[in-house]
C-alpha cells in the first residue's frame, strides 16, 4: 500500500513539474511579447523626465513605441484567437443522472475509494475505450453546478475554489459486455486520473495546449478570404512554434498523469482488473469484426442497425460458443451486465449506435427516408436480401453496358454472367470501337477518384473479369457519389464534411467488388430456385442458409471463376446444392 502511494506521489510530482515547464513556455512568450513595450515605456519615461536626452534617444523612441505598439497588437490578436479557438470534443452521448442513478453511485462510490474527486458527468461513445475529458472551455457549455448533479469534487472546499471535474467517456461496448465488478475494475485508473488533473498548474498547462492545438485548426481553416489567410498565417506560425516547445513536457505531463492514476487505483479491485483486462481484448475484438462484417453492409444501403452493443453481446457469445478457448467466457453472463445500471438501456443503445454510423461511415445525424434503423430480426429481409438484389441488379445492368448477349428468355440469370466470364474475348461480341481491347475498355471504365480504383492490385484476371470490374467500379463510384449530394430536393444520404472521421477500411478493389456482385447474384439464385433463405452470421456478417446450415464454401469457387476463369468449380458447388443457373431471378 505504501508502495502504492509512493508511486502515486512520484508520478503526480513528476506531472506538475512538466506543468511547470509547460507555463514556464506561456510565461516566456507573454515576456517576450512585452519587452518592445517595456523598453519603450522606460524611453518615454527617461525623455519626459530628462533623463536620457540626445538625438539618438529620440530616434530610438520613435523607432521602438510603433514597435512596440505593433506587437502588442500582434500578441494579443495570437491571444484572441487561443482564448477563441474552441478544443475538440469526442462525439459522444451524454448520459444524465437521472438515466442512470446506479451508473452514477458507482462512479462515485468508486472516486471515494479511490480519495480523488468525482467526474462531473459521463458520456458513452461507440468504442472501445474509456477516458476523461475536460469540457470547461465555454464553447463546450457550462457544466451543471455540484450541487445538480452530485458531483463530489468540490466537496470541502469553498464554493470559490472549486473546479468542475473533468467527464467520465465510457465505451459501450464495455456497458453491454462487461459484467457490473468488471467495469467498476476497468473504470478505476481512469477515475483516479481526475485526482492529478485537480491539481491548478495541471489543469492550466492543459487548457494552454489545447488552446493551441484548437488555434492551429483554426489557422488552417480553408475557404477564407486572403487577408484573412494572411493575417491567420502569422498566428499559425507563432502557435505551431510555441505547441512545438510544449510537446515534449506536455506528452510527460501526461505521462504522469497516467502514472499516477495506475499506481493510486492497484488498491482498487486489483485481482478483478486482471480478469477485467481480459474482457477489453475480447470487447475489442468483436466490437472490430461486428462494425466490419454486419454494420458496415447495412450502412451502404442506408440502414443503421440499432442495437449495435446488444449485437457485441450475440458475436462475443457466438465467439464463445465456436472458439474452445473461450469456453468460460458464456458462464459469465449468468452475472449481472453493466448495462443493467442504466435506466432505459434499450434508448442508450440506439443513440450510441447512430453516433457509431456517422463516425464510422459518415451517415446522418438524424433519420430520413434513406437512412432508417433496422432490428437484428429484422436485418436478413431488410439488409441482406436487398443488398444481394441490389448488387445483381447493378451487376446485370453492368452487363447491358457492355453489350453482353442476354440469356435464353430475356431475363436475368446466373448462366449470363458465367458465359460471360468463361467466353474467350474473341469469340464474344466485338467492343464498340474495334481497335481497343478489353483491357483498355476496363482502364477508361475507371475515372480518378472512382471508388474501389487499386492499379495496384497484383492478383491475376482474365480480361473479361477485369472489365467486368472495372465497369462496376465506377458505376459505384458513380452511385456512392450521388449518395453524398443526394437528389434535388432530399437530404444526402452521407455526411458531406469531415466525416466519416474513423473509416473502417480502405475502398474495395475492383476485383472485390466483382466477388462480392457475383457471389450476391449467386444467392439470389439460390434463393429463388432452391429454397434458400438471407441470413446473418454474428461474425461473418451476411450468409446464405441452405438446408438450415451456412454456406460457407462458396467464395473459393467465385475467386476461381474471376481469376482463372474456370467454372467448374462453381458449377459444381451449384449442382450439389439444386441450384439451377439457368432460371430468372427477381431483382429489385
Amino acid at each position: 500500500m505504501s508502495g502504492s502511494g509512493t508511486g502515486a506521489e512520484t508520478g503526480a510530482r513528476s506531472a506538475r513539474a512538466h506543468a511547470l515547464a509547460v507555463l514556464r513556455i506561456r510565461s516566456r512568450a507573454l515576456a517576450v511579447a512585452l519587452l518592445p513595450a517595456a523598453g519603450a515605456v522606460v524611453l518615454l519615461v527617461g525623455g519626459s523626465t530628462g533623463h536620457l536626452p540626445g538625438g539618438g534617444w529620440d530616434l530610438a523612441r520613435r523607432v521602438l513605441a510603433p514597435v512596440a505598439v505593433l506587437v502588442l497588437l500582434a500578441a494579443a490578436g495570437v491571444a484572441l484567437v487561443i482564448a477563441r479557438a474552441r478544443p475538440a470534443m469526442s462525439p459522444t452521448v451524454p448520459v444524465a443522472e437521472d438515466a442512470a442513478p446506479d451508473l452514477y453511485r458507482m462512479v462515485r462510490d468508486l472516486a471515494d475509494r479511490l480519495g480523488v474527486p468525482a467526474p462531473s458527468a459521463i458520456a458513452l461513445t461507440p468504442d472501445c475505450d474509456s477516458w476523461l475529458e475536460d469540457r470547461t472551455h465555454p464553447a463546450h457549455g457550462r457544466p451543471p453546478p455540484a450541487e445538480e448533479h452530485g458531483d463530489i469534487a468540490g466537496a470541502g472546499r469553498p464554493a470559490r475554489a472549486r473546479t468542475a471535474a473533468p467527464v467520465l467517456v465510457i465505451g459501450s461496448p464495455f456497458l453491454w459486455w462487461m459484467r457490473v465488478g468488471e467495469l467498476r475494475a476497468v473504470l478505476a485508473p481512469v477515475v483516479a486520473g481526475t485526482g492529478p488533473s485537480a491539481h491548478p498548474d495541471i489543469a492550466a498547462a492543459r487548457r494552454f495546449v489545447r488552446g493551441l492545438d484548437a488555434a492551429v485548426a483554426v489557422t488552417s481553416a480553408p475557404g477564407r478570404p486572403a487577408v484573412v489567410r494572411g493575417m491567420l498565417a502569422g498566428v499559425g506560425w507563432v502557435t505551431r512554434l510555441l505547441l512545438r516547445g510544449c510537446r515534449g513536457h506536455a506528452a510527460e505531463m501526461e505521462r504522469g498523469v497516467a502514472a499516477a492514476a495506475a499506481e493510486r487505483a492497484q488498491a482498487v479491485d486489483y485481482g478483478q482488473r486482471i480478469v477485467a483486462q481480459e474482457q477489453v481484448g475480447l470487447a475489442y475484438a468483436g466490437w472490430d469484426r461486428l462494425l466490419t462484417r454486419v454494420a458496415l453492409p447495412a450502412w451502404r444501403m442506408g440502414r443503421w442497425p440499432s442495437r449495435l452493443s446488444a449485437g457485441v453481446v450475440a458475436a462475443l457469445t457466438e465467439l464463445s460458443r465456436r472458439d474452445r478457448l473461450a469456453e468460460g467466457f458464456a458462464s459469465r453472463l449468468g452475472e449481472r451486465p453493466a448495462c443493467d445500471l442504466l435506466e432505459e438501456p434499450g434508448t442508450m443503445d440506439e443513440a450510441t449506435s447512430l453516433l457509431a454510423a456517422r463516425l464510422f461511415h459518415g451517415g446522418p445525424a438524424e433519420t430520413g427516408p434513406d437512412w432508417l434503423p433496422v432490428h437484428w430480426g429484422d436485418y436478413p429481409e431488410e439488409v441482406v436480401d436487398r443488398k444481394w438484389r441490389t448488387d445483381a441488379a447493378r451487376l446485370h445492368r453492368v452487363l447491358d453496358v457492355l453489350h453482353v448477349p442476354p440469356a435464353p428468355g430475356d431475363a436475368p440469370s446466373l448462366s449470363r454472367v458465367l458465359t460471360h466470364l468463361t467466353t474467350p474475348a474473341d469469340a464474344g461480341e466485338e467492343p464498340t470501337d474495334p481497335t481497343r481491347s478489353t483491357a483498355a475498355v476496363a482502364a477508361s471504365a475507371l475515372a480518378p477518384g472512382d471508388a474501389g480504383a487499386d492499379d495496384e492490385d497484383p492478383t491475376p484476371t482474365t480480361p473479361q473479369s477485369a472489365a467486368l470490374a472495372a465497369r462496376l467500379s465506377a458505376e459505384v463510384g458513380r452511385e456512392e457519389a450521388a449518395a453524398v449530394s443526394g437528389p434535388h430536393g432530399t437530404a444526402p444520404r452521407r455526411d458531406e464534411h469531415a466525416l466519416p472521421l474513423f473509416p473502417l477500411q480502405p475502398p474495395r478493389t475492383a476485383r472485390e467488388l466483382l466477388a462480392d456482385h457475383i457471389t450476391a447474384m449467386v444467392c439470389c439464385t439460390a434463393m429463388d430456385t432452391a429454397g434458400a433463405t438471407p441470413g446473418l452470421d454474428w461474425l461473418d456478417g451476411p450468409t446464405l442458409l441452405l438446408g438450415g446450415g451456412r454456406a460457407g464454401d462458396l467464395s473459393p469457387q467465385v475467386l476461381t471463376l474471376i481469376e482463372g476463369g474456370d467454372p467448374s468449380p462453381l458449377r459444381q458447388w451449384l449442382a450439389r446444392q439444386g441450384i439451377r443457373p439457368e432460371k430468372p431471378v427477381r431483382l429489385v
